[in-house]
Parts: structure tokens; C-alpha cells; sequence
């Protein structure tokens, strides 16, 4: 179980003043209502607001989505490189000079993550035990099993990330727990919480960033990799025969 605490709302992420700023008028739809203009989404975002930034990534999600897809040719894998795009882009929002579309800009960080993934891919080889090998090759089957040390790492990033998940507001948490934590599709999110469905996603990439921002604070130079490190990793796998 984690502690709960107070939380009221998303714009308690950003600091007051920002979370008082309001968009400039945009375009009138046929229906009547206001569309804020993109540009001005990009300028409330790099000012922090966050609710900018979803709305940015939800308008270009399915083309992002739709590239990556045809690329990886995994629907899963696809979504797992857009969703580490959106949080390069994040990261790097102050990078974009507004000189194009940012849906554009948007998917070149798409594309890059989607071509990363295909040359880690292409460098992966699998060496089957019942099959003969290379007899200058000797294959030695390194052991699995976390020493105490690694045991011990491995909690204290277990009870972090349900502190810090704890601190998340509860509009955001609840989809993030109902979505990530217990596998529940989204549409069935947007159900319980009464929600629309795309609503139900822009709380879950909300709640997302919110807890990536949260736990970078504990990362080291090499980022969440700090706090996944275990010594075993770096055991050697194979070895030349004397």
C-alpha cells in the first residue's frame, strides 16, 4: 500500500503564477467553441504548464503513433518509443525555435527513437545451447541471482517510487494506478473515473511526466539506469577458450 496526500488538482504541479496564466484567444471552431492556437500552446508550455504540453502531444500522439508503427512493426514496441519521444521532448521543449510545426518536430524525435531501437535490435544475436558452436567459443552461462547488495538497491527504489507515487494528485495517480499498475485498458479507465477517454490520456501522460520529473531528482549521470544497475549486468557472458 502507498500513503496517500493532498493533492487537488494537475495545475498544483506548476508553480501559482503560472498555474493562473491563460492562453491567448485562438481559433473559433464551427461549433462554436475556442481552439488555442499551437503556437501559444508552445509558449505556455515551455513556461512550464503542463496542461499545455499534453494537449500539444495529444493532437500529434496517432500520427506519432502511426509513423512508429511503421517503423518498429510492433504495436507495444511503437508505443514504448513514442512514449520515451514525449519525454525527450519534454526534456528538450526549450530546443524548439518554433521555426516549423511542432508536430513535425515531434516526430523527427519519434523517428530517431524508432531507429535506435531497430540498430539495438539488428546488434542482438541469440546463440542456441542445443544447437554446436564455434569450438574456440566457449559459452559460459553467468548466474542470474542478485547478491544481497543488488537485494537491498532493489527495495529502496521499490519504496521510492511508492513514495513518490504517493505525492502524485490523486486526479493524475488514480489513472496511472488503474492503467500502468493494474493493467486495465483505457477505455475501461475512462469508465470508472467518469472521464472521456481522451481526457483518461492526458491524465496518464500527465501523471507520467509528473513521475519521471520526480524520480530524475534521485538519478545520477546516467539516469534511471542509476537506480536499475545491478552488478550482475556487467559479468562478462561469453569467453575466448585458452
Amino acid at each position: 500500500m502507498v500513503e496517500t496526500t493532498e493533492g487537488t488538482s494537475g495545475d498544483n504541479l506548476m508553480p501559482a503564477a503560472q498555474a493562473t496564466a491563460h492562453y491567448p484567444t485562438g481559433q473559433e471552431n464551427a461549433n462554436g467553441s475556442t481552439t488555442k492556437r499551437e503556437e501559444d500552446l508552445v509558449a505556455s508550455a515551455k513556461l512550464g504548464n503542463r496542461d499545455a504540453f499534453a494537449e500539444l502531444v495529444q493532437r500529434h500522439r496517432n500520427a506519432c503513433l502511426k509513423r512508429a508503427t511503421s517503423m518498429i512493426h510492433n504495436r507495444s514496441d511503437a508505443e514504448d518509443e513514442v512514449q520515451n519521444a514525449v519525454w525527450k521532448a519534454f526534456q528538450r521543449l526549450d530546443q524548439f525555435r518554433g521555426e516549423g510545426n511542432f508536430g513535425a518536430w515531434l516526430n523527427r524525435i519519434v523517428e530517431n527513437q524508432c531507429l535506435m531501437r531497430i540498430r539495438e535490435s539488428r546488434n542482438t544475436h541469440l546463440v542456441y545451447l542445443d544447437e554446436s558452436n564455434d569450438s574456440n567459443v566457449r559459452l559460459e552461462l553467468v548466474g542470474q541471482s542478485a547478491d544481497p547488495e543488488d537485494n537491498l538497491g532493489l527495495e529502496e527504489v521499490v519504496a521510492l517510487l511508492r513514495r513518490e507515487v504517493s505525492r502524485i494528485p490523486p486526479l493524475l495517480r488514480n489513472v496511472m494506478l488503474l492503467h500502468d499498475l493494474n493493467q486495465i485498458p483505457m477505455p475501461d479507465v475512462a469508465v470508472k473515473l467518469g472521464v472521456s477517454i481522451p481526457a483518461a490520456k492526458s491524465r496518464l501522460l500527465r501523471a507520467r511526466t509528473e513521475l519521471r520529473s520526480r524520480i530524475t531528482k534521485h538519478c545520477g549521470r546516467k539516469g534511471a539506469a542509476t537506480l536499475t544497475h545491478v552488478s550482475r549486468y556487467s559479468r562478462a557472458a561469453y569467453a575466448r577458450a585458452s
